[in-house]
């Protein structure tokens, strides 16, 4: 437990608000982040303040100041319906380079599934997909976990160094995450290269187009319909990881991510999907990244990634 310790920085004490009411408590006030907390904690949340990967990509900076604004408004929410203990464990330390960083971010994560925690993992850039994927395949075994990625974007990307756009790829190539195990959804094909399109079509990655997602009453419906038909004889042994890239949401509702479009899911459809996410018994990880608060409008898009937390620890199951 305490190489977990050495590889992070504490919260700061600053971000858990408190209105000083009893009648009115708030989750500053009730989540735990002494160590000595630890052990008894089922949901870990563990912030990667980085974006060297959005930067290695041409992506606007900023996405580094994220784990800790969404932290100031999560901690002023109230504990409603939330009876599952809940441990900050802090941001994990920024290495020299990215690489370093994500060899510190994996053995967190690694440690965390392996003390049996469900993990809120806040980015920084989409690059820690690829860690959290690494860590739930070193726990797991690679033909033991699934691996969705909502975003507008399939991040399959070439690339001389990993960034923002590469993490998945990786994770598919170092045989790591199997294609029928892996799930596209919410991508907008105008965002997509055709040659990538084409790369994870050729795998057999299983597709859900913003279009496909919007074409069921719920817009959870979809992904639900097609686990259960690809894995329904899996379900008790396949974990699960959800990556939440704040880019699928139309820029009306999160203005402030890396990638913002006018065009994606709505904020409510959102939830929908994290509160699927978190009603899985299985599901080990659930990752929010590409927030960007340089560029948030009223705290719009921080609220609402600190709302979808809110649903994850009201709603595990």
């Amino acid at each position: 437990m305490s190489e977990i310790f050495r590889r992070t920085t504490r919260p700061d004490p600053a971000l858990f608000f408190s209105r000083n009411d009893k009648n009115d408590p708030r989750l500053g006030e009730v989540v735990h982040r002494e160590e000595a907390d630890y052990e008894s904690a089922e949901i870990v949340i563990v912030g990667c303040p980085q974006d060297e990967g959005v930067r290695r990509n041409g992506g606007r900076e900023g996405v580094a100041l994220a784990p800790d604004a969404i932290r100031e408004q999560f901690y002023k929410l109230t504990p409603y319906n939330i009876r599952r203990p809940i441990f900050d464990l802090g941001n994990v330390r920024i290495g020299g380079t990215l690489e370093e960083t994500h060899d510190d971010h994996k053995a967190v994560i690694v440690q965390l599934l392996r003390d049996k925690k469900r993990v809120i993992v806040l980015g920084g850039g989409n690059d820690i997909s690829y860690p959290d994927g690494a860590a739930m395949a070193e726990v797991f075994g690679p033909e033991n976990w699934i691996g969705i990625n909502v975003d507008s974007h399939l991040d399959v990307r070439i690339a001389a160094q990993r960034n923002s756009e590469t993490p998945y790829r990786q994770l598919l190539e170092e045989g790591l995450l199997r294609p029928n195990r892996f799930f596209e959804v919410g991508y907008q094909t105008h965002f997509c290269s055709p040659v990538y399109y084409e790369y994870i079509r050729q795998l057999g990655v299983q597709r859900i187009s913003l279009e496909l997602l919007r074409s069921r009453a719920e817009s959870d419906m979809e992904l639900k319909e097609m686990i259960k038909q690809k894995f329904i004889h899996h379900s008790s042994s396949l974990n699960t990881f959800f990556g939440f890239d704040l880019d699928v949401v139309r820029s009306a509702d999160a203005p402030g991510t890396s990638a913002p479009s006018p065009l994606g899911i709505r904020a409510g459809e959102f939830i929908q999907l994290v509160k699927y996410a978190a009603s899985l018994a299985n599901t080990r990880i659930i990752e929010f990244s590409e927030v960007n608060p340089k560029f948030d409008a009223d705290n719009r898009t921080t609220k609402l990634v600190a709302i979808a937390m809110h649903r994850i620890c009201s709603g595990a199951s």
